[in-house]
């Protein structure tokens, strides 16, 4: 069986009267990502993870940030094409495993429906994506509510 593995990293600034997507969500808040997509990073990270567990190369490879077609475009549209981009190279997703690193706002209770989100975007059962959140105690630009970040691994199975 050939089994691979993939980490993905992504951050974001924030500001002041953006929208902020978190795992294909809108999540309430007065700040927003600075992004040349929707800025959803944990999307991002995970894309990320699941390319480079592919030996896909990154997520601005495929999706560049100078590209007209990406500006503003929905990253749940950028995970589903990673995903047939995988699924064409012969892998099966066997499950990934995220953290969103922010300060504010609390999402713990939105973690059940990015989960539900991003399992049928990537046409996986829930129990194959798990979610977590956690501040960084007010250290750092996330502590500092200027930035963002997440962190993504995925495990891929070569279809034989």
């Amino acid at each position: 069986m050939n089994i691979r593995i993939g980490n993905g990293y992504d951050v974001h600034q924030l500001a002041e009267g953006l929208d902020l997507w978190l795992g294909g969500i809108q999540i309430e808040h007065s700040k927003g990502c600075v992004a040349h997509s929707d800025g959803d990073v944990l999307i991002h990270a995970l894309c990320d993870a699941l390319l480079g567990a592919a030996g896909l190369r990154d997520i601005g490879f495929h999706f560049p940030d100078t590209s007209v077609e990406f500006k503003g475009i929905d990253s749940k549209i950028l995970l589903k094409r990673t995903v047939y981009a995988i699924l064409q190279h012969g892998f099966a997703i066997g499950n990934v495993d995220c953290i969103i690193c922010l300060q504010q706002p609390k999402i713990k209770d939105m973690i059940p429906l990015m989960i539900a989100t991003l399992a049928n975007v990537m046409e996986i059962d829930r129990n194959q994506v798990n979610i977590k959140a956690t501040t960084t105690e007010k250290l750092g630009f996330v502590g500092r509510e200027e930035g963002i970040e997440a962190h993504a691994v995925a495990l891929l199975f070569k279809k034989e």
